[in-house]
């Protein structure tokens, strides 16, 4: 490929490699407590018109000053800078190998005419450098987790790979822009990026303060009853970890475990109250009553349009496999996968927290629990695909594993699991 110009765009590329860094700055948080991010559309439109050391050598500056700006901690802020050094690099190596050249070659060439001479090399450009990003995230995660990192990025990654490649077109046009006007072009089009990015977080900001009234809200429940006192955080972790172990992606675990946190917020009718508080046995009427709370609270989360998904997993946490269960004496698939594993955790759980009439189980008796009531209360797949999972044994790893709580309520004999999960 012929060499880059001696006049390379110093002022472009510092110009994107400045709204890398404003980018960086403004990331933004997810619930998941990972990070997101439009760098990679200033970076990867600098590598398009420069794919030489010199946009890799920016790139990596401008990572590196982002690390001292958000004072992230040393390991952590070296990573994050090779991880996207080596991404780029890798992306600019592609893209010359299948004979890309720096945008400026093209000269007054109108859009459609560059897409058509270097679009196929672009998108290789942008594609490696998405793979390259992704992967190594994905491999610090599974070596964490002791995960697989197929397993690791396709549940991180896979549900948003299709968002990511609407992007190529608009990266490729950045670059297109910033050659055809210079840095005000970078900043014609990066600044209003960077603003819907913000109108983005504006958003999130909402939803989480939305998420913070509905904790308020379960923690509320709780303190009427405090032996389930954090039984519904408990469970929304196990849910979440049940649904990492069977490879669903990051969204659709954060949903089963929103629905998991709600599972029991029908409780918040008074009509439970006196049997929550009593410390005897139940008797038949007042254990056919306790049986509603999950009509009531899947009636009370369908008053919510944003949660109107969690309806029906929360109604049906209580089905059984075999059909036993209630309120509608679901059988197998027909019961929403999101209710089977919230059996899973809400059971756990129970298990996991002190009773009156016994200690927590430790693992293996846990272990022998579910598989007892493999395909009768439990779904089988789910059953075998959990104990085979390493993240089974975080189920018991974790702090919250291990509550007892504060009461001498009794609730019910210490014999088969369906007893047990009574939640």
């Amino acid at each position: 490929m012929p060499a880059i110009p001696v006049e390379a765009p110093w002022g472009m590329l510092l110009a994107l490699a400045l709204l890398g860094v404003l980018a960086e700055v403004l990331m933004l948080l997810l619930p998941t407590n990972a990070a997101m991010s439009i760098a990679a559309v200033p970076f990867l439109a600098a590598a398009l018109i420069s794919p030489t050391w010199r946009a890799v050598a920016l790139v990596a500056g401008a990572m590196a000053a982002s690390q001292l700006l958000h004072r992230r901690q040393l390991i952590k802020g070296a990573f994050n800078v090779a991880q996207t050094t080596i991404a780029i690099s890798a992306a600019v190596l592609a893209y010359r190998a299948v004979g890309g050249k720096s945008l400026i070659t093209f000269g007054s060439l109108s859009f459609i005419d560059v897409t058509a001479a270097s679009g196929i090399p672009a998108v290789l450009l942008i594609c490696t450098f998405i793979l390259i990003n992704t992967a190594l995230v994905s491999g610090v995660i599974a070596l964490s987790e002791g995960n697989s990192l197929i397993q690791v990025w396709r549940r991180n990654h896979l549900s948003t790979l299709g968002y990511e490649m609407l992007s190529v077109p608009f990266i490729f046009f950045f670059g297109w822009v910033t050659v055809k006007i210079g840095p005000l072009g970078a900043a014609l089009l990066g600044v209003p990026a960077v603003g819907f990015h913000q109108l983005y977080k504006t958003k999130l900001d909402l939803e989480r303060a939305h998420q913070d009234l509905l904790q308020l809200m379960v923690k509320a429940i709780e303190a009427r009853d405090p032996y389930t006192s954090g039984h519904s955080r408990r469970v929304q972790q196990y849910a979440m970890i049940i649904a990492r172990a069977l490879g669903l992606s990051i969204r659709e675990s954060e949903r089963i475990g929103f629905a998991a946190l709600l599972h029991d917020v029908g409780k918040i009718h008074d009509i439970y109250a006196p049997i929550l508080r009593k410390p005897e046995r139940l008797s038949p009427e007042e254990r056919a009553i306790m049986q509603t709370h999950s009509l009531r609270s899947a009636e009370l989360v369908g008053t919510v349009s944003s949660l109107k998904d969690l309806v029906a997993p929360i109604r049906h946490h209580h089905e059984n496999w075999d059909g036993s269960g209630y309120p509608d004496g679901l059988v197998g698939e027909a019961i929403p996968l999101a209710s089977r594993i919230i059996m899973f955790a809400d059971t756990i759980d129970a298990m996991t927290t002190d009773r009156p009439y016994r200690k927590a189980l430790n693992e293996s008796q846990v272990r022998a629990e579910l598989e007892k009531f493999r395909g009768k209360q439990f779904d089988p797949y789910i059953y075998d695909r959990l104990v085979a999972s390493p993240l089974f044994h975080s189920l018991f790893a974790s702090p919250v594993a291990s509550a007892s709580p504060q009461s001498n309520r009794r609730i019910s004999p210490p014999r088969p699991v369906r007893a047990i999960a009574r939640g």
